[in-house]
């Protein structure tokens, strides 16, 4: 925060060198702040260019009569934040055809399941996985403790996860991805959503009206990036692999629980890795502001599916 503190007094010589000195501070954070607005109002411009599809296009159940238009607010550093979500939809992110390995994320940002901070937790991450030669897919999701909801996780925010799963598998040849290579990942409440995902599933209804509620709903991989687990999450060898992630600084419910899934996997016979940083906290996502070994997280995932055999081989 910028604070400047005005004297009334005589001017003299000396008067003019301090004015001077804060004349050229008050440049110097005025270019700092500008930079940061610059560079999310970049990635913002980038998610408008990109084409967004509604999970439910008549509509998704559950949501009947909601009306409320979508909001959007803007944090004092630039970055959008959503909520009031009737409309579930995704985000798409494609990587070049030429670098293109064949996997795919669906990616729900967190925000306490009350708003969607989409940039540093969806956006940016998409965009620097789609540099690398894996399909994006931001997930916008309803909030189950947004003010005045009627949602819930498992009736709705849940349902929304599995709709992006099926539908990214519905249009794979035209987005050239594999279905079999469709994942997940989730940034602390959205890690919530992702983690149920991978141990909530079915193989699709091949009876459905509805040709994407025939395809399977079973994401090939889970991340979990920093997330708010749900108690009692059940753990069984029928999980997809899972990729662990978080700061040592965390709260306990993650920095320790993430650790303690990460044995249950184990145990249950689950592939799994896990990453704890030290010195890192939560919420940290893509941002440019990032350094040291933290900022090195996106190249671990992208590693771990490698070795996983993730990408399809040239």
């Amino acid at each position: 925060m910028l604070r400047v503190k005005w004297h009334s007094r005589f001017s003299s010589p000396r008067d003019s060198h301090v004015e001077k000195l804060r004349s050229r501070k008050i440049e110097r954070s005025t270019i700092c702040v500008a930079t940061l607005l610059c560079v999310f109002a970049l990635v913002a411009a980038a998610a408008e260019q990109n084409d967004v599809v509604l999970l439910w296009p008549n509509g998704a159940p559950g949501s009947e009569g909601k009306t409320a238009p979508e909001k959007v607010r803007l944090t004092p550093d630039g970055e959008h934040v959503i909520s009031s979500v009737h409309q579930p939809a995704i985000t798409v992110y494609l990587p070049p055809k030429e670098s293109a390995t064949g996997a795919a994320v669906v990616i729900a940002p967190g925000g306490g399941h009350a708003e969607l901070w989409v940039d540093h937790e969806g956006y940016a991450v998409a965009k620097w996985l789609s540099e690398h030669g894996v399909a994006g897919f931001v997930l916008k999701y309803r909030l189950a403790r947004e003010t005045g909801s009627t949602y819930t996780v498992e009736a709705n925010s849940l349902p929304d996860m599995q709709r992006a799963i099926r539908l990214v598998r519905s249009r794979a040849a035209e987005w050239g991805v594999e279905p079999s290579r469709v994942g997940v990942m989730g940034f602390s409440a959205g890690g919530d959503i992702a983690a149920r995902a991978a141990t909530q599933f079915d193989a699709g209804n091949i009876a459905a009206a509805d040709p994407i509620d025939r395809r399977s709903s079973k994401p090939a991989f889970q991340a979990l990036i920093y997330p708010g687990l749900p108690p009692d999450l059940p753990v069984s060898r029928d999980e997809p692999p899972a990729f662990l992630l978080c700061g040592a600084d965390d709260r306990a419910g993650i920095s320790e629980g993430l650790p303690q899934l990460f044995v249950q996997l184990k145990h249950a016979g689950v592939p799994a890795e896990l990453h704890v940083y030290a010195g890192v906290g939560h919420g940290f996502g893509i941002r440019s502001a990032n350094t040291g070994a933290i900022a090195g997280w996106p190249d671990q995932f992208l590693e771990w599916l490698s070795t996983l055999a993730f990408f399809r081989r040239k």
